[in-house]
């Protein structure tokens, strides 16, 4: 009989083992997109932070501060006045700093544009008033305001194409959604602004006009060294990095305005935005305290108005990269038209809370649409090399017409026809109406890829659709 017990047995073997796989890591443009993500981020909440605290504190006290001798309502306008000369240096920094930009680089333009914006701010804080050295007062004010304007000039250029140039690099079809991180420094900077400005306006008016205007100002020096450490370790935009080894003939301000069409269309496109911004905001405190209502009221419906922008503007800046960037600013700026008349209703109502709606609706969604994409938008207007001056000279000149010049106008009409809102709404409906056709006139862009070194503006080249 056979013994079973006498064969071999099997040796077992040792389970096999699969390694796990690798925990994926993100590359190192996926790494350095979020780096130059956060950076225009931090570099545009510097300006609009600047940008609001300066409207908002000319709205309550600089009439009074640098130009005493004036009638209350001349004041008003005087200081709104210096409001309008930082954005009339705006189109010089474009230039100046988009010349650089298109030559030597983005990182370094974008570093001294944070270092003049964040300085200009904090002098601001320290300026002595008209009764301590006289006429100096405002002259100094409105030294620094046109430095900062020259800053701003160059920085939301560079900032935004940085972000939009990696993005390409890195992910392609998404730069709108990846634009809307230099977008969204507006209603954060605004939320900040207004939360400062909220706090020291609870001062006593006596102290609120010795000091308290001067707390806003000098904390944006925070703001300051947090954006130069991000921006220090920001690597150069890859487009440029491609397009600079083919210097232009000629100065990238001089191929720009050979063929100005581009230019003027993205001047254009941006006014509805700029317009509705400035109305709704820094002009709208002034307004509003004239209405009866209280500052903290106010500035508390600016900060709701910028939460709700925070969520509907990457909203439509990423829809955008799925349906196109015309129509989603044409949507924002028949909004806009539709709501100017009755969100200046609300706000004459002398209800806080349809103050509150009135600006949600009209800065936190209508200006927002209209906003979100423009980024985008301008800079797949132009070639590389020619890319950070005729994009910075569009958006300026739209700030500079739209926002500049709109609490100035705003004012001078409710002060020579005696009040009533029926100005500001028809200024709204004016901006939003060149904006849309401004849109009806270009083609479509979300599509085209910005590799291209050429140095010749591209958005107009065909016809629209």
């Amino acid at each position: 009989m056979h013994n079973f017990t006498d064969q071999p047995r099997p040796v077992p073997r040792e389970p096999t083992v699969q390694p796990s796989p690798p925990t994926p890591q993100p590359s190192p443009d996926s790494r350095q997109l979020r780096r130059v993500a956060v950076s225009g981020l931090l570099g545009t909440t510097v300006e609009f932070y600047d940008f609001l605290v300066y409207g908002t504190v000319a709205a309550l006290v600089f009439g009074e501060l640098f130009f005493p001798r004036a009638d209350p309502a001349v004041g008003t306008i005087a200081a709104f006045g210096t409001f309008a000369a930082g954005y009339l240096a705006r189109p010089l920094g474009g230039i100046l700093f988009g010349h650089f930009g298109d030559r030597l680089g983005r990182k370094s333009m974008l570093l001294l544009t944070m270092v003049l914006m964040g300085s200009g701010s904090f002098l601001i804080g320290l300026l002595p008033t008209y009764d301590a050295i006289g006429v100096w007062a405002p002259v100094l004010l409105v030294a620094l305001r046109v430095v900062q304007g020259i800053a701003i000039g160059g920085e939301w250029g560079g900032a935004m194409l940085m972000v939009v140039e990696h993005a390409e690099h890195a992910r392609g079809s998404r730069r709108g959604l990846w634009s809307s991180f230099t977008q969204l420094g507006a209603p954060l900077g605004s939320v900040l602004s207004a939360g400062v400005v909220t706090l020291v306006a609870t001062l006593p008016d006596d102290e609120f006009r010795s000091w308290g205007w001067r707390v806003p100002f000098l904390l944006s020096i925070v703001l300051l060294g947090v954006g130069l450490f991000v921006r220090l370790k920001v690597a150069e935009s890859p487009l440029f990095a491609q397009a600079e080894r083919k210097p232009a003939d000629r100065p990238p301000i001089v191929e720009v305005l050979r063929r100005p069409k581009p230019v003027l269309l993205a001047a254009c496109v941006g006014i509805g935005a700029f317009t509705a911004q400035s109305l709704l905001t820094s002009f709208m405190i002034s307004y509003a305290v004239d209405e009866g209502y209280s500052r903290p009221q106010v500035l508390t419906a600016v900060t709701v108005a910028s939460c709700v922008a925070l969520v509907v503007l990457p909203t439509a800046s990423a829809l955008s990269d799925r349906v196109g960037r015309r129509p989603v600013v044409l949507a924002g700026a028949v909004a806009s038209a539709a709501l100017a008349f009755p969100v200046l209703a609300l706000v004459d109502s002398g209800s806080p809370g349809l103050l509150i709606l009135a600006l949600a609706l009209g800065h936190g969604v209508a200006q927002s649409t209209m906003y979100g994409p423009l980024g985008a938008l301008l800079t797949e207007m132009f070639g590389t090399r020619v890319r950070y001056t005729g994009a910075s000279l569009g958006y300026q000149g739209a700030t500079l017409i739209g926002a500049g010049f709109s609490p100035l106008i705003a004012g001078s009409l409710l002060a020579a026809y005696g009040g009533g809102s029926t100005p500001v709404s028809l200024l709204l409906c004016a901006g939003a109406a060149i904006t849309a056709i401004t849109v009806w006139r270009l083609r479509e862009t979300h599509t085209d890829a910005l590799d291209s070194p050429a140095a010749t503006p591209t958005a107009l080249e065909g016809t629209p659709r």
